[in-house]
């Protein structure tokens, strides 16, 4: 079996990953969306959220599954027989970047980095500009599903509660 993994944060998913994971999973027999779980970063989405709402998005395509991982990735690919990882280039940038750890990765482990350059629609997208926008109240309705939009909607809104009922004490 032909299988590869697509690590990232995930916070939130948005189309661009959807771009990339669909075309995975075309590739691929099996496709392992892996939520990195990095200890030291406060995402705005939980990890468990962020794997709820990857596997809404993901449910129409059969044969991709969403996992959770902390530490090496390729300690991952070693332990779950996953023979690629699969890497999203929306720019030059990216690939210096996404270079240096693929040949990184290739010397830990017997593991393959595919690049997939990103579609032109979602090149600048980035999950972080993504709730930037969003927080400001820029429409990024044509960024991610609609129910990604929504719990995006809603938390922020729990975030600007907080902050709110905190300036109040």
């Amino acid at each position: 079996m032909r299988r590869a993994v697509c690590p990232g944060s995930y916070d939130p998913p948005t189309n661009g990953h959807l771009d990339i994971l669909e075309r995975a999973a075309g590739l691929f027999d099996e496709v392992v969306v892996a939520v990195l779980i990095n200890k030291s970063k406060k995402g705005l989405f939980t990890v468990e959220e962020r794997i709820e709402l990857l596997a809404e998005s993901a449910a129409h395509l059969p044969n991709v599954r969403i996992d959770s991982w902390h530490g090496l990735l390729v300690d991952y690919c070693r332990q779950h027989d996953v023979q690629a990882i699969v890497k999203g280039l929306r720019a030059v940038s990216d690939f210096d970047y996404e270079l240096q750890m693929a040949q990184m990765n290739s010397s830990l482990v017997d593991v393959e980095t595919v690049f997939i350059p990103t579609s032109p629609e979602y090149s600048f997208l980035a999950s972080s500009l993504v709730k930037e926008v969003a927080m400001f109240g820029g429409d990024v309705s044509a960024l991610v599903p609609p129910f990604v939009l929504e719990r995006l909607h809603a938390r922020l809104a729990e975030k600007r509660a907080e902050s709110e009922g905190g300036a109040d004490r």
